[in-house]
């Protein structure tokens, strides 16, 4: 299975009845508890940071994770990322396409895209990584069209051999749609977002290892 932690300070610090100023400190260590675990992917998804911040927490991350197989995704931003030597970045669906990124990356550099159709996907094959969304309604995105186990199953399908993450509205009591439909694995916010009171490390690290064994039941029963 394949793991991806997606940040969101602001909701995880709100959730944790945090004060602004010690939301980056919360999120530097949900990543770290993530990455003690095994979690595969860091997504940095901070998109009110600027540039020059944004570079530093990457940076920053990037230390945490030393020593780890975890690797850090900047969302969208392929200047920061490639300036803040991240492991790779993440593309939205109407960004730039995987084999543009290519030219200015250097090797090694993970690329992963968002798509929501299938039509999507046969631009972005030379992506390491697809991830499908909106899988499940969310709070967040209540007016677009779910994916659910048939779109997500048809996006697996169109990828081939492409590993394909599931995102939107997934959590533990979802494995067994994910399992089902042949995704690689998922990529969450708030499936690795504590309430207020967690310990943060503890949390994070029990739900990583949850999510893994609930996959890997879920795929032998399919």
């Amino acid at each position: 299975m394949i793991l991806c932690l997606v940040t969101d300070r602001r909701r995880l610090g709100a959730a944790m009845g945090a004060r602004p100023d010690g939301w980056l400190d919360l999120l530097r260590a949900q990543v770290a508890a993530a990455a003690s675990a095994g979690i595969d992917l860091i997504q940095v998804r901070e998109p009110d940071i600027d540039a020059a911040e944004l570079a530093d927490l990457v940076r920053d991350l990037m230390r945490r994770v030393g020593g780890t197989a975890t690797r850090v995704l900047v969302n969208d931003r392929v200047d920061v990322a490639i300036a803040a030597k991240a492991s790779g970045v993440h593309l939205k669906e109407r960004s730039m396409l995987p084999h543009q990124v290519r030219r200015i990356a250097p090797a090694g550099f993970m690329i992963s895209c968002s798509v929501h159709t299938i039509g999507a996907v046969a631009a972005r094959k030379s992506a390491d990584l697809l991830i499908a969304g909106t899988v499940l309604p969310t709070a967040s995105k209540s007016s677009v069209d779910y994916l659910n186990k048939a779109g997500l199953e048809e996006i697996v399908e169109a990828a081939a051999q492409q590993p394909v993450l599931g995102i939107g509205g997934l959590n533990i009591t979802s494995i067994p749609l994910l399992a089902a439909s042949g995704a690689a694995g998922m990529a969450a916010v708030g499936a690795f977002v504590p309430g207020a009171g967690d310990d943060i490390t503890e949390f994070v690290q029990k739900r990583v290892n949850g999510l893994r064994l609930a996959f890997d039941s879920a795929s032998r029963h399919t």
